[in-house]
């Protein structure tokens, strides 16, 4: 059955299936071409009702399931599929929505990739638990996040702070509650949710849930420059000129970096995305003028209620791509040397991580030390940070692919949260489809949905001195010890 709703920008048509209305595809934010393309979002406007029964185009990015690469798609999406307007949100709802709380979720994919289209990410469990559920997508890669003489940086989360300024004005147009927006965000789309903690306009973010981000991971000037001057070298135009080169051109010199990243350890400074992306959030002294973190210390979002967590084996997710590629595992010296671009005594850190049982291999114990400082370090120390109310979990569930290796690595939680264990594709996490499994994504998403109805998503609140974490597995537990002792060869490091 089709329905008709009217929006700031003009009507739409979606559908309802099963009691939950859907609404595809929905522009926030006028397309991003001709002189939009490197600007701030404008709002968008259409005439007559718009189509919104199917899901629209994507940013601008590589194929997703390409030759010899793991299939990524349910998480990430199809890749590019072209279209000018892709500055677009996905809702749904229950059919009788009336004041309920609204999930805004921003995908994640290293800030070149991902779309809301991601069948992992389909919202209608949460809706039916009770929420009104808002995907978005934006500008991702060089539109997004490059670092460009002359024009507005930061693009990708100005587009975020469009889609929530339009989620909070048209939020009861699908039944939502604008004074109880959530904003929930994994991986690049964590990154980007802190930064949006200590950005965003007050007002737009009642409450927060960084999955698998942190608050300290926001490039320098000087390490945005030498991505911009690679992808510059890489095309052979200056860097004012990139704004010129079409987006299949862009597209591909980011493949080509990201497949040889170049070193953004530069004036003293360390890699805060850890070579896993060539491309990210910059402080840019408008948006952003310092780390999340120390904004977020100093009370930015201590009205913002938040829930921050990992997952227990991060890097297990990375470590099966490099398999699959064929990159052969680190020796005792490539361990050594990749600490070594993380800590000044990269020996000490090993010690440390073996004596705590974090891994006896090399590869083992470089994917634990990446873990914690590119995700479980973070975490904590954006959970201590907030000044408001504070909640944090750790993902412990542990997958059977890639036989055992993979265990709770990054994005496993995802079909938990949205509850679509059985329901989606998920082979490359590899998740099984049973009564354990569904119980699990039964309990989170009913967390997650608690949360953002209430403020409280059913376990003790966090403190630095009384560090109350939940953990989610086959029976969850609560500990107040979340952190091993291994994690203090990182104090007084950034």
């Amino acid at each position: 059955m089709q329905e008709l709703r009217k929006t700031t920008g003009g009507a739409i048509r979606g559908r309802i299936d099963d009691g939950v209305a859907s609404f595809l595809g929905v522009p926030y934010a006028a397309a991003p071409v001709g002189p939009r393309r490197f600007s701030r979002p404008e709002p968008a406007v259409w005439e007559g009702e718009r189509d919104a029964t199917t899901a629209g185009p994507t940013a601008p990015q590589l194929p997703t399931d390409r030759p010899g690469m793991p299939a990524l798609s349910p998480v990430t999406g199809p890749g590019w599929i072209p279209g000018s307007d892709y500055l677009t949100a996905d809702v749904r709802a229950p059919d009788t929505a009336d004041r309920l709380p609204v999930l805004v979720f921003l995908h994640g994919g290293a800030f070149v990739s991902g779309a809301s289209r991601a069948t992992i990410y389909d919202g209608t469990a949460l809706a039916r638990e009770g929420a009104v559920v808002v995907s978005v997508n934006y500008r991702l890669g060089v539109p997004g996040f490059a670092d460009l003489p002359g024009v507005l940086a930061n693009r990708g989360l100005h587009d975020q702070i469009a889609a929530l300024a339009w989620v909070h004005a048209n939020a009861a147009a699908f039944g939502g509650d604008a004074d109880r927006i959530t904003v929930f965000g994994e991986s690049a789309g964590a990154l980007s949710l802190a930064a949006l903690l200590a950005a965003a306009p007050p007002g737009l973010v009642r409450r927060a849930i960084v999955q698998s981000g942190g608050g300290s991971h926001v490039l320098a000037c000087e390490q945005a420059a030498v991505t911009t001057a690679a992808l510059a070298a890489d095309l052979g135009v200056a860097p004012a000129d990139l704004v010129e080169v079409p987006d299949e051109g862009l597209v591909a010199a980011v493949g080509r970096l990201a497949a040889h990243p170049p070193d953004l350890a530069v004036d003293g400074l360390r890699d805060p995305l850890m070579g896993l992306a060539p491309l990210g959030p910059v402080l840019d002294g408008e948006l952003l003028d310092r780390q999340p973190v120390d904004a977020i210390a100093a009370g930015a979002a201590g009205e913002v209620d938040l829930l921050v967590g990992s997952n227990a084996d991060e890097m297990a997710l990375y470590r099966m791509v490099f398999d699959v590629l064929g990159v052969p595992e680190p020796d005792e010296d490539g361990l050594l040397a990749a600490v070594g671009r993380l800590h000044p005594d990269p020996a000490d850190v090993v010690a440390a991580y073996r004596a705590a049982g974090r891994g006896t291999t090399p590869a083992q114990v470089a994917d634990a030390v990446g873990t914690d400082w590119m995700f479980g370090v973070p975490t904590r120390r954006l959970a201590d940070a907030h000044t408001g109310s504070t909640w944090r979990y750790r993902f412990d569930w542990r997958s059977p692919g890639h036989d055992g290796r993979l265990g709770a690595s990054h994005a496993m939680e995802l079909p938990f949260v949205f509850d679509t264990v059985g329901r989606v594709d998920t082979a490359a996490l590899a998740v099984p489809d049973t009564d354990e499994t569904r119980a699990l994504a039964a309990r989170m998403r009913t967390a997650w949905v608690a949360f953002a109805r209430d403020g409280d998503p059913g376990w003790p609140a966090y403190t630095a001195s009384t560090p109350t974490t939940r953990v989610f597995d086959t029976q969850d537990t609560t500990t107040d010890a979340p952190d091993g002792p291994e994690q203090a060869v990182w104090d007084g490091m950034r």
